[in-house]
């Protein structure tokens, strides 16, 4: 990455030699006539994040960031021009039936040995970053009812019980009205059984369920399971009360508190850190994802596979573009075919719809100086750092190895977030540049900004600053090894990121492509 940087002068950042448009740096953006130190002059004002033609480009040219083509002028572009999304035509997708595969496989790096975190052992194995009381649900129908039972029971059981940290009800919008036995309603239906399987549960759920719901219990509930104990006695109907609505909560609470007494026996121990399963995400993307957050997490992960652990990163529509780049890093072809598999999957399901992956980029990303999906796909992919890719999940899966893994999910944010939880992830990171204030109730969400600008407007909301790579404050290796140690804090619970404080939590969002009746 070559920074074109000086207190007071314009700044940029271009991150390839090939590249022929350039990154503004500066917060407020850069105005007409403005000088970089190597002599470029910019000759409209622009925008921070935006990018200007560091070269002439003649129309039909290759726009060039990252090295690749993100698209092709519809006009000429001056040297110093503002570069609109409204001048480029984004390339087609990458066809899927002739892509490298497994040609660059990068070799294992060093192991990382010594790093621990507190954690909570499960019996299955897994390890807990929380020990956290989970009440999943067959049907949205019982939510009301369930609402009510686990704010009592935050205020009457929990103060019992000091060592449970919280209760979540596990609630959702699936399980009635829906095609139950339509071709891809398998989809939400292992979701909600993996959600009560997240190591963060301790293998101590309960499910409350109706009754007449479509989604009858027994599709959650499974017996002899080692990773939870869903017999039939830690299931509760609604329609078997004999005595209304007290009942229905008095019943909840019983065996909520059985539940919480097991959950308090447990305490954090010392485990290798490779018991982490960490989820990656971004969203609110700018340009400067790709520059900034995404890298310090790339090489965070990189970190973490030397040190034995699982990292997931997804977004299916947020790698299409760049899935050359990754079917060229899987350890095999078995792997790399499974990444052609869930693309061309999603590819169909958008069709269906009659939409296409450009639909994902959102006015936000736009504003943020992303012109087209190709631009974000790039700057998405930088997550995975540089391990080869070890396996792939399809939607709703349960990761079952460690290693590097792609679990295939939409990009909404909600909806990445539930199936990473039903996948098993026990520790959260989520990059933006526009700025949010999501979060999840089942795992610690942490924060990392693409902008030092933002950090310092949400100060109370953001846990990392990358934006500290684009100033020259610090580097890519120092922020890749300060967000590696804030991880283990974090999981062993020393440290409570912004989202847990201020209790910020998203709804689960079920991904359900299956028609509903």
């Amino acid at each position: 990455m070559q920074l074109i940087e000086h207190s007071d002068s314009p700044r940029y950042v271009r991150l390839h030699d090939d590249d022929n448009v350039v990154v503004v740096v500066n917060d407020q953006g850069v105005a007409a006539g403005s000088r970089f130190p190597d002599g470029l002059t910019v000759i409209e004002g622009v925008p921070q994040s935006h990018k200007v033609a560091l070269r002439d480009i003649p129309a039909g040219g290759p726009v060039l960031r990252y090295g690749q083509v993100i698209g092709y002028a519809r006009e000429p572009l001056r040297q110093g021009s503002w570069v609109k999304e409204t001048q480029l035509d984004m390339p087609s997708a990458p066809p899927l039936d002739s892509l490298p595969m497994s040609d660059a496989v990068p070799s294992s790096l060093p192991p990382l040995e010594g790093f621990t975190f507190e954690g909570y052992r499960n019996a299955d194995g897994t390890v807990g970053t929380r020990n956290i009381l989970g009440i999943t649900t067959t049907v949205q129908c019982v939510t009301g009812v369930l609402d009510h039972a686990v704010s009592r029971i935050r205020k009457e059981l929990l103060p019992k019980y000091p060592n449970v940290d919280d209760v979540v009800a596990l609630t959702h919008s699936y399980g009635c009205g829906v095609a139950i036995t339509a071709r891809d309603a398998y989809i939400p239906i292992r979701t909600v059984r993996n959600l009560a399987r997240n190591p963060n549960l301790g293998g101590e759920a309960l499910v409350i369920g109706l009754g007449c719901e479509k989604l009858q219990a027994s599709q959650v509930m499974h017996e002899d399971d080692p990773s939870v104990d869903l017999s039939e006695q830690w299931l509760y109907r609604l329609q078997d009360s004999r005595n209304g609505f007290v009942e229905m909560i008095e019943q909840i609470m019983e065996l909520a508190e059985a539940r919480l007494q097991k959950l308090d026996q447990r305490r954090r121990e010392t485990v290798p850190a490779s018991e982490l399963i960490l989820g990656m995400q971004c969203g609110g993307s700018d340009a400067f994802s790709g520059i900034t957050a995404n890298p310090v997490l790339g090489y965070a992960s990189d970190l973490l596979i030397r040190a034995g652990a699982t990292v997931m990163f997804s977004e299916v529509t947020e790698v299409r573009d760049a899935i050359y780049m990754l079917t060229s890093r899987a350890e095999n072809t078995e792997v790399a075919n499974a990444l052609v598999r869930e693309m061309d999957w999603y590819d169909r399901y958008l069709q269906s719809g009659e939409a296409d992956r450009s639909a994902n980029t959102t006015p936000g990303n736009k504003k943020g100086g992303l012109s087209n999906i190709v631009e974000k796909s790039l700057g998405s992919i930088v997550k995975s750092g540089s391990s080869a890719i070890n396996g792939v999940l399809g939607p709703g899966e349960r990761v079952s190895r460690k290693g590097l893994i792609f679990c295939a999910t939409p990009a909404s944010d909600f909806v990445c977030g539930t199936l990473q939880l039903a996948a098993g992830m026990n520790l959260h990171v989520f990059t933006t540049g526009r700025g949010t204030p999501y979060g999840l109730a089942m795992a610690p969400v942490v924060k990392v900004s693409t902008r030092t600008e933002l950090a310092e407007r949400w100060p109370d909301l953001i846990d990392i600053d990358a934006g500290r790579i684009a100033s020259g404050r610090a580097t890519l290796e120092e922020m890749g090894w300060e967000l590696f140690r804030y991880y283990l804090d974090v999981a062993s619970g020393r440290q409570q990121t912004w989202a847990e404080r201020h209790v910020l939590h998203n709804d689960l969002v079920l991904f359900n492509p299956a028609p509903i009746t």
